[in-house]
């Protein structure tokens, strides 16, 4: 049995069913957990992941760019329409 740090509820782990850094949710109040104790077992308020947000801002960029290589595209098509406009 381990403690919520969040809302102290009794929770059930198998300390040979997890690992140190292994992560799970508290069946009471919702909060995502990390395994930082195995023996005995010991919960700690798990860290939200920056990386995700590092992932989404370079997501960002890279829609951008595609964006911008799209505008690019549509430039051209209708500088050719325009261009046989003016053959005709």
């Amino acid at each position: 049995m381990a403690t919520c740090p969040e809302c102290d509820a009794q929770i059930e782990v198998d300390e040979f069913d997890v690992d140190k850094g292994d992560q799970l949710s508290c069946p009471e109040c919702g909060s995502n957990l990390e395994v930082t104790g195995l023996s005995p077992i010991e919960l700690d308020i798990a860290p939200e992941d920056d990386d995700g947000d590092e992932d989404d801002e370079d997501d960002d960029v890279d829609l951008t760019g595609e964006a911008d290589d799209l505008d690019d595209a549509g430039e051209e098509e209708e500088d050719d329409d325009d261009q046989e406009d003016q053959e005709e």
